[in-house]
């Protein structure tokens, strides 16, 4: 199964999620309990998503956890609101004084999946705009790594996310694995199999050395969305990066708690509870274990973090406890969240099914 067949629609705040394949007679009940129960989470977690105010990445990762679930009505609806928001150099859906030159390419693969489908030449030229954008106007090192803010010569884990998987998405593969190498070089610690958040190039230091658990999971996403798109062609490329997707949620989950989440900053217990690295690590792991590239051991523990963050969401569809917005210093709720439980739900039905 595609994986933008698993959700043929999703009416907004109105009828529930309709999968293209019905659950077979022969199915177990368990089977159609968990459906329903995906079901109505990512219901709840869309209309709260949608309902939150949101920048240029906030728009681009909700863009693509609906892209994700094969939402292609909101995925189309998102990209028309992040073109009206484009400004003169090419970046989409940005917000007063965006300070981030790679955040807006965070939605990239879900922009350019409207553009397909509806053939619409304004989402095309705009989608093309941010990747001449990103390809050959950005800020970068002298290495040619792409810096994440305009004001300071930053590498950030946040954009592992960001502009690989969208150059990847657009075919630019030696480019994406161009920043990967470059974020690693930066932020990677061998010795904890963890990013740090933040590496300055001016100041030749982190000036973040935490190991902040949000960073490390946009991180783990992004790695598993590439891999993903890796061609076949390109097997060593996909086995080197696999080996380090691997390294790195290895390192995360050595500090989870019994309860399947983790502390806001990974290795101190004395930060507050997060929920949204649990989410997006079992989005890595079940992405990783349908694309065979990761054993089917590591299951168990993002089993393990769906379940912990399934209680997390209250009854309005908000996941609680996540790093939040809007400054991100404290317990509370984020889009990121909301995005994250579709994409986990998403990619934990499709290896319920068995289907990829």
């Amino acid at each position: 199964m595609n994986r933008r067949e698993l959700f043929r629609s999703t009416a907004i705040l109105g009828a529930g999620l309709a999968f293209p394949h019905a659950v077979s007679s022969d199915s177990t009940a368990s089977t159609a309990e968990g459906t329903s129960e995906t079901q109505s989470r990512i219901k709840l977690a869309v209309a709260a998503g949608l309902a939150t105010q949101r920048y240029d990445w906030e728009q681009g990762v909700l863009a693509h956890a609906f892209l994700e679930a094969g939402d292609d009505e909101n995925v189309i609806l998102l990209t028309k609101a992040a073109i009206v928001r484009r400004v003169p150099d090419g970046r989409l859906a940005v917000m007063g004084e965006s300070d981030s030159p790679t955040d807006p390419a965070m939605g990239g693969e879900a922009y350019w999946h409207a553009a397909e489908i509806t053939g619409d030449r304004e989402i095309q030229d705009a989608v093309r705009g941010m990747l001449d954008w990103i390809l050959h106007k950005a800020p970068r090192a002298p290495d040619g790594t792409l810096y994440h803010v305009f004001k300071d010569r930053q590498v950030w884990s946040d954009g592992y996310f960001s502009a690989p998987t969208f150059l990847a998405a657009m075919g630019h593969y030696d480019e994406a694995l161009l920043q990967f190498d470059g974020y690693r070089k930066r932020l990677w610690d061998p010795d904890k199999k963890l990013l740090a958040h933040i590496w300055d190039d001016g100041e030749k230091a982190d000036n973040h050395k935490e190991f902040w658990g949000g960073g490390n999971g946009w991180a783990a996403a992004g790695l598993a969305r590439v891999i993903r798109l890796l061609p076949a062609s390109r097997r060593d490329d996909r086995q080197r990066l696999a080996a380090f997707a691997t390294d790195l949620i290895d390192g995360c989950l050595a500090h989870q708690r019994p309860d399947g989440l983790f502390h806001d900053m990974v290795d101190r217990p004395e930060t507050f509870l997060e929920t949204n690295l649990a989410q997006m690590l079992a989005f890595a792991i079940y992405t990783g274990i349908l694309g065979g590239w990761l054993p089917q051991r590591y299951r168990v523990a993002a089993d393990r973090m769906r379940t912990a963050a399934r209680a997390q969401m209250d009854r309005f569809g908000y996941v609680q406890h996540v790093c939040g917005a809007p400054d991100f210093d404290r317990s509370g709720t984020s889009t990121e969240a909301q995005a994250f439980v579709i994409m986990m739900e998403a990619a934990g039905h499709k290896l319920d099914l068995g289907r990829a």
